[in-house]
Protein backbone atom coordinates (compact mmCIF):
# COMPACT_ATOMS: atom_id res chain seq x y z
CA UNK A 1 0.00 0.00 0.00
CA UNK A 2 2.84 2.36 0.87
CA UNK A 3 4.55 1.65 -2.48
CA UNK A 4 1.31 2.37 -4.36
CA UNK A 5 0.92 5.67 -2.51
CA UNK A 6 4.56 6.55 -3.27
CA UNK A 7 4.10 6.00 -7.02
CA UNK A 8 0.87 8.04 -7.00
CA UNK A 9 2.74 10.95 -5.35
CA UNK A 10 5.54 10.70 -7.92
CA UNK A 11 3.01 10.71 -10.75
CA UNK A 12 1.16 13.82 -9.63
CA UNK A 13 4.01 15.59 -7.80
CA UNK A 14 7.22 14.80 -9.74
CA UNK A 15 10.53 15.31 -7.95
CA UNK A 16 12.48 18.28 -9.30
CA UNK A 17 16.11 19.26 -8.78
CA UNK A 18 16.58 21.52 -5.80
CA UNK A 19 16.75 25.22 -6.58
CA UNK A 20 20.17 26.89 -6.37
CA UNK A 21 20.10 29.19 -3.36
CA UNK A 22 23.11 31.35 -4.24
CA UNK A 23 22.56 35.06 -4.72
CA UNK A 24 25.02 34.83 -7.60
CA UNK A 25 26.85 31.95 -9.23
CA UNK A 26 28.85 30.84 -12.26
CA UNK A 27 29.68 27.47 -13.75
CA UNK A 28 32.67 27.74 -16.11
CA UNK A 29 34.22 25.23 -18.48
CA UNK A 30 37.87 24.91 -17.40
CA UNK A 31 39.12 24.14 -20.92
CA UNK A 32 37.54 26.99 -22.84
CA UNK A 33 36.70 29.51 -20.11
CA UNK A 34 33.14 29.55 -21.40
CA UNK A 35 30.33 30.25 -18.92
CA UNK A 36 27.84 27.38 -19.01
CA UNK A 37 25.42 28.40 -16.25
CA UNK A 38 25.09 31.64 -14.31
CA UNK A 39 22.98 33.96 -12.20
CA UNK A 40 23.92 37.55 -11.36
CA UNK A 41 27.42 36.65 -12.50
CA UNK A 42 28.57 40.29 -12.80
CA UNK A 43 27.16 41.46 -9.48
CA UNK A 44 29.90 42.77 -7.19
CA UNK A 45 29.87 41.04 -3.82
CA UNK A 46 32.08 40.58 -0.77
CA UNK A 47 34.09 37.39 -1.30
CA UNK A 48 35.44 36.65 2.21
CA UNK A 49 38.18 33.98 2.37
CA UNK A 50 37.91 32.92 -1.26
CA UNK A 51 40.29 35.89 -1.46
CA UNK A 52 42.98 33.43 -0.42
CA UNK A 53 43.00 31.85 -3.89
CA UNK A 54 44.64 35.04 -5.12
CA UNK A 55 46.88 35.15 -2.03
CA UNK A 56 48.13 31.65 -2.79
CA UNK A 57 48.83 32.17 -6.49
CA UNK A 58 50.63 35.48 -5.90
CA UNK A 59 52.80 33.80 -3.24
CA UNK A 60 53.55 30.83 -5.50
CA UNK A 61 54.58 33.11 -8.35
CA UNK A 62 56.67 35.49 -6.27
CA UNK A 63 58.23 33.36 -3.55
CA UNK A 64 60.35 30.29 -2.94
CA UNK A 65 58.04 27.63 -1.56
CA UNK A 66 60.90 26.11 0.48
CA UNK A 67 61.96 29.40 2.06
CA UNK A 68 61.45 29.88 5.80
CA UNK A 69 59.59 32.65 7.62
CA UNK A 70 60.21 33.70 11.23
CA UNK A 71 56.84 34.81 12.56
CA UNK A 72 56.85 38.48 13.48
CA UNK A 73 54.75 40.75 15.71
CA UNK A 74 52.39 41.47 12.82
CA UNK A 75 50.79 38.07 13.52
CA UNK A 76 49.36 39.51 16.75
CA UNK A 77 46.93 41.52 14.62
CA UNK A 78 45.33 38.36 13.22
CA UNK A 79 41.83 37.34 14.27
CA UNK A 80 39.12 35.02 13.01
CA UNK A 81 40.07 31.64 11.51
CA UNK A 82 43.69 30.76 12.26
CA UNK A 83 46.33 28.06 12.36
CA UNK A 84 47.56 29.60 15.67
CA UNK A 85 51.10 30.59 14.80
CA UNK A 86 53.38 31.69 17.64
CA UNK A 87 55.70 34.69 17.74
CA UNK A 88 59.23 33.83 16.48
CA UNK A 89 58.10 30.42 15.23
CA UNK A 90 59.90 29.39 12.03
CA UNK A 91 57.75 27.94 9.27
CA UNK A 92 58.17 27.36 5.53
CA UNK A 93 56.18 29.19 2.89
CA UNK A 94 54.90 25.79 1.78
CA UNK A 95 53.41 25.08 5.21
CA UNK A 96 51.95 28.59 5.37
CA UNK A 97 50.20 27.95 2.06
CA UNK A 98 48.71 24.69 3.29
CA UNK A 99 47.54 26.42 6.46
CA UNK A 100 46.10 29.21 4.32
CA UNK A 101 44.13 26.99 1.94
CA UNK A 102 43.12 24.06 4.17
CA UNK A 103 42.30 25.93 7.39
CA UNK A 104 41.82 29.44 5.98
CA UNK A 105 44.37 30.77 8.46
CA UNK A 106 44.28 34.56 8.59
CA UNK A 107 47.53 34.51 10.53
CA UNK A 108 49.06 32.45 7.73
CA UNK A 109 47.83 35.04 5.20
CA UNK A 110 49.45 37.89 7.11
CA UNK A 111 52.77 36.05 7.39
CA UNK A 112 52.69 35.26 3.67
CA UNK A 113 52.21 38.96 2.86
CA UNK A 114 55.13 40.01 5.06
CA UNK A 115 57.31 37.18 3.80
CA UNK A 116 56.77 37.98 0.12
CA UNK A 117 56.47 41.78 0.16
CA UNK A 118 57.51 43.07 3.57
CA UNK A 119 54.04 44.37 4.44
CA UNK A 120 50.36 43.94 3.58
CA UNK A 121 50.08 47.02 1.39
CA UNK A 122 52.76 45.93 -1.09
CA UNK A 123 51.38 42.40 -1.26
CA UNK A 124 47.88 43.72 -2.01
CA UNK A 125 49.36 45.73 -4.88
CA UNK A 126 50.59 42.44 -6.37
CA UNK A 127 47.12 40.95 -5.94
CA UNK A 128 45.38 43.81 -7.72
CA UNK A 129 48.00 43.80 -10.46
CA UNK A 130 47.39 40.09 -11.06
CA UNK A 131 43.63 40.69 -11.11
CA UNK A 132 44.16 43.36 -13.78
CA UNK A 133 46.35 41.03 -15.85
CA UNK A 134 43.70 38.31 -15.73
CA UNK A 135 40.91 40.64 -16.81
CA UNK A 136 39.11 40.59 -13.46
CA UNK A 137 37.64 44.00 -14.18
CA UNK A 138 35.16 44.05 -11.27
CA UNK A 139 37.54 42.96 -8.52
CA UNK A 140 39.27 44.98 -5.81
CA UNK A 141 41.43 43.63 -2.97
CA UNK A 142 42.04 45.58 0.25
CA UNK A 143 43.82 42.76 2.09
CA UNK A 144 44.95 39.19 1.47
CA UNK A 145 42.75 37.32 3.99
CA UNK A 146 39.21 38.41 3.13
CA UNK A 147 38.01 39.90 6.40
CA UNK A 148 36.27 43.26 6.24
CA UNK A 149 38.27 46.33 7.25
CA UNK A 150 37.43 48.42 10.33
CA UNK A 151 35.25 50.73 8.21
CA UNK A 152 33.18 47.80 6.98
CA UNK A 153 34.65 47.69 3.46
CA UNK A 154 36.13 44.49 2.15
CA UNK A 155 37.44 42.59 -0.85
CA UNK A 156 34.87 42.64 -3.63
CA UNK A 157 34.55 40.64 -6.83
CA UNK A 158 31.99 38.83 -8.95
CA UNK A 159 31.23 35.17 -9.48
CA UNK A 160 32.55 35.52 -13.03
CA UNK A 161 35.83 37.15 -11.97
CA UNK A 162 36.43 34.52 -9.31
CA UNK A 163 35.91 31.78 -11.90
CA UNK A 164 38.53 33.47 -14.08
CA UNK A 165 40.91 33.45 -11.11
CA UNK A 166 40.26 29.81 -10.27
CA UNK A 167 40.78 28.75 -13.89
CA UNK A 168 44.14 30.51 -13.90
CA UNK A 169 45.20 29.12 -10.52
CA UNK A 170 44.38 25.55 -11.54
CA UNK A 171 47.12 25.73 -14.16
CA UNK A 172 49.66 25.84 -11.31
CA UNK A 173 50.52 22.26 -10.30
CA UNK A 174 51.47 23.19 -6.72
CA UNK A 175 48.20 25.05 -6.22
CA UNK A 176 46.25 22.03 -7.48
CA UNK A 177 48.17 19.74 -5.14
CA UNK A 178 47.46 21.96 -2.13
CA UNK A 179 43.71 22.34 -2.67
CA UNK A 180 43.32 18.60 -3.34
CA UNK A 181 44.87 17.67 0.03
CA UNK A 182 42.43 16.40 2.65
CA UNK A 183 44.90 16.15 5.56
CA UNK A 184 48.31 17.80 5.95
CA UNK A 185 50.96 17.60 8.66
CA UNK A 186 53.38 20.49 9.15
CA UNK A 187 56.40 20.56 11.44
CA UNK A 188 57.81 23.96 12.37
CA UNK A 189 60.61 25.00 14.70
CA UNK A 190 58.36 24.54 17.72
CA UNK A 191 55.17 22.71 16.78
CA UNK A 192 53.60 19.91 14.79
CA UNK A 193 50.31 20.75 13.09
CA UNK A 194 47.73 18.43 11.53
CA UNK A 195 45.20 20.21 9.35
CA UNK A 196 41.96 18.95 7.84
CA UNK A 197 40.63 20.63 4.71
CA UNK A 198 37.48 22.72 5.31
CA UNK A 199 36.23 21.91 1.81
CA UNK A 200 33.77 19.11 2.63
CA UNK A 201 33.27 18.25 -1.04
CA UNK A 202 36.67 16.54 -1.11
CA UNK A 203 35.13 13.80 1.04
CA UNK A 204 31.50 13.95 -0.01
CA UNK A 205 31.72 14.39 -3.80
CA UNK A 206 33.95 11.95 -5.63
CA UNK A 207 34.63 14.26 -8.58
CA UNK A 208 35.74 17.30 -6.57
CA UNK A 209 39.41 18.19 -7.04
CA UNK A 210 39.59 21.10 -4.61
CA UNK A 211 38.45 24.58 -3.75
CA UNK A 212 38.28 27.34 -1.16
CA UNK A 213 35.60 28.17 1.37
CA UNK A 214 34.78 31.58 2.79
CA UNK A 215 32.50 33.23 5.34
CA UNK A 216 31.95 36.52 7.12
CA UNK A 217 28.74 37.89 8.60
CA UNK A 218 28.50 40.46 5.82
CA UNK A 219 29.57 38.28 2.88
CA UNK A 220 27.76 35.13 4.11
CA UNK A 221 28.96 31.81 2.69
CA UNK A 222 31.19 31.94 -0.38
CA UNK A 223 32.70 28.96 -2.17
CA UNK A 224 34.91 28.32 -5.21
CA UNK A 225 35.51 24.73 -6.33
CA UNK A 226 36.57 22.65 -9.31
CA UNK A 227 35.38 19.14 -10.15
CA UNK A 228 36.43 16.67 -12.84
CA UNK A 229 34.59 13.69 -14.25
CA UNK A 230 36.30 11.70 -16.98
CA UNK A 231 37.87 14.45 -19.12
CA UNK A 232 35.35 17.18 -18.22
CA UNK A 233 36.33 19.84 -15.66
CA UNK A 234 34.00 22.53 -14.39
CA UNK A 235 34.59 25.46 -12.05
CA UNK A 236 31.78 26.61 -9.77
CA UNK A 237 31.59 29.88 -7.83
CA UNK A 238 28.74 30.71 -5.45
CA UNK A 239 28.42 33.95 -3.47
CA UNK A 240 26.04 34.32 -0.53
CA UNK A 241 24.85 30.73 -0.62
CA UNK A 242 23.64 29.00 2.52
CA UNK A 243 23.54 25.63 0.75
CA UNK A 244 26.78 25.95 -1.16
CA UNK A 245 28.23 22.42 -0.96
CA UNK A 246 25.01 20.84 -2.24
CA UNK A 247 24.62 23.51 -4.90
CA UNK A 248 28.14 22.93 -6.24
CA UNK A 249 27.46 19.22 -6.59
CA UNK A 250 24.11 19.84 -8.29
CA UNK A 251 25.57 22.32 -10.77
CA UNK A 252 28.49 20.07 -11.66
CA UNK A 253 26.25 17.05 -12.15
CA UNK A 254 24.06 19.06 -14.50
CA UNK A 255 27.11 19.99 -16.59
CA UNK A 256 28.56 16.48 -16.61
CA UNK A 257 25.24 15.07 -17.78
CA UNK A 258 24.51 17.67 -20.44
CA UNK A 259 27.90 18.44 -22.00
CA UNK A 260 30.64 16.56 -23.84
CA UNK A 261 34.29 17.60 -24.19
CA UNK A 262 35.04 18.28 -27.84
CA UNK A 263 38.42 18.89 -29.52
CA UNK A 264 37.72 21.85 -31.79
CA UNK A 265 41.30 22.80 -32.67
CA UNK A 266 43.93 20.07 -32.63
CA UNK A 267 47.52 21.29 -33.00
CA UNK A 268 48.69 17.83 -34.05
CA UNK A 269 46.29 17.43 -36.96
CA UNK A 270 45.47 20.96 -38.13
CA UNK A 271 45.06 20.96 -41.93
CA UNK A 272 44.44 24.26 -43.69
CA UNK A 273 46.29 23.69 -46.97
CA UNK A 274 45.44 20.24 -48.35
CA UNK A 275 48.27 20.39 -50.87
CA UNK A 276 50.79 21.14 -48.15
CA UNK A 277 49.20 19.99 -44.85
CA UNK A 278 52.35 20.60 -42.81
CA UNK A 279 52.75 24.22 -43.86
CA UNK A 280 50.60 25.80 -41.13
CA UNK A 281 50.29 25.07 -37.44
CA UNK A 282 48.93 26.36 -34.13
CA UNK A 283 50.62 26.12 -30.74
CA UNK A 284 47.65 25.12 -28.58
CA UNK A 285 44.76 22.67 -28.66
CA UNK A 286 41.31 24.08 -28.00
CA UNK A 287 38.72 21.98 -26.21
CA UNK A 288 35.24 23.01 -25.14
CA UNK A 289 32.27 21.49 -23.36
CA UNK A 290 29.37 21.40 -25.79
CA UNK A 291 25.91 19.90 -25.96
CA UNK A 292 25.06 17.65 -28.90
CA UNK A 293 23.00 20.46 -30.42
CA UNK A 294 25.82 22.98 -30.03
CA UNK A 295 28.33 20.74 -31.81
CA UNK A 296 26.48 21.37 -35.08
CA UNK A 297 26.68 25.14 -34.61
CA UNK A 298 30.46 25.42 -34.17
CA UNK A 299 32.29 27.08 -37.04
CA UNK A 300 36.01 27.70 -37.58
CA UNK A 301 37.15 30.66 -39.66
CA UNK A 302 40.78 30.57 -40.84
CA UNK A 303 42.10 34.02 -41.67
CA UNK A 304 45.49 33.80 -43.38
CA UNK A 305 47.61 36.36 -45.19
CA UNK A 306 49.35 34.25 -47.84
CA UNK A 307 51.66 37.16 -48.70
CA UNK A 308 53.00 37.33 -45.16
CA UNK A 309 56.65 36.28 -44.97
CA UNK A 310 56.92 36.18 -41.18
CA UNK A 311 56.18 33.10 -39.11
CA UNK A 312 52.82 34.41 -37.82
CA UNK A 313 50.39 34.62 -40.72
CA UNK A 314 46.87 34.67 -39.31
CA UNK A 315 44.30 33.44 -36.82
CA UNK A 316 41.86 30.59 -36.40
CA UNK A 317 38.60 31.90 -34.95
CA UNK A 318 36.11 29.54 -33.33
CA UNK A 319 32.45 30.58 -33.28
CA UNK A 320 29.39 29.13 -31.58
CA UNK A 321 26.14 30.54 -32.94
CA UNK A 322 28.13 33.47 -34.37
CA UNK A 323 29.65 34.25 -30.95
CA UNK A 324 33.45 34.19 -30.85
CA UNK A 325 34.73 31.59 -28.40
CA UNK A 326 38.46 31.89 -29.03
CA UNK A 327 41.08 33.13 -31.44
CA UNK A 328 44.27 31.11 -31.93
CA UNK A 329 47.29 32.41 -33.86
CA UNK A 330 48.31 30.55 -37.02
CA UNK A 331 51.97 30.13 -37.93
CA UNK A 332 53.74 28.87 -41.02
CA UNK A 333 56.87 26.77 -41.16
CA UNK A 334 59.56 28.82 -42.86
CA UNK A 335 62.21 27.06 -44.92
CA UNK A 336 65.70 28.18 -44.09
CA UNK A 337 67.42 29.89 -46.99
CA UNK A 338 70.16 27.73 -48.34
CA UNK A 339 73.54 29.37 -47.91
CA UNK A 340 75.65 29.39 -51.07
CA UNK A 341 79.42 29.31 -51.11
CA UNK A 342 81.46 31.48 -53.45
CA UNK A 343 81.72 28.79 -56.14
CA UNK A 344 77.93 28.22 -56.15
CA UNK A 345 77.26 31.93 -56.40
CA UNK A 346 79.75 32.18 -59.30
CA UNK A 347 78.07 29.35 -61.21
CA UNK A 348 74.64 30.88 -60.66
CA UNK A 349 75.94 34.20 -62.00
CA UNK A 350 77.66 32.50 -64.94
CA UNK A 351 74.63 30.51 -66.03
CA UNK A 352 71.90 32.96 -65.08
CA UNK A 353 69.10 33.32 -67.57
Amino acid sequence: MKKILFYILILFFPITAHAISAESYVVMDYDSGRVLLSKNSEKEKLIASTTKIMTAIVALENGDINSTRKVGEEVLKAYGSAIYLSLNEEITLKDLLYGLMLRSGNDAAIEIAYHISGNMEKFVLLMNQKAYELGMSNTKFLNNHGLEENDGTGNTSTAYDMAILMRYALKNDTFREIIATETYEAKTSGKTYVWQNKNKLLKTYEYNIGGKTGYTQKAKRTLVTASKKDDKTCIVVTLNDGNDFADHKTLCEEVFKKYERVAILDKESLIIDTENPQKYYIKNDYYALLTKEEMEDVKIDFKINTEQKEEEVGVAEVYLNDKLLTSEKIYQRLEEEKKENFFQKFLRWLFRW
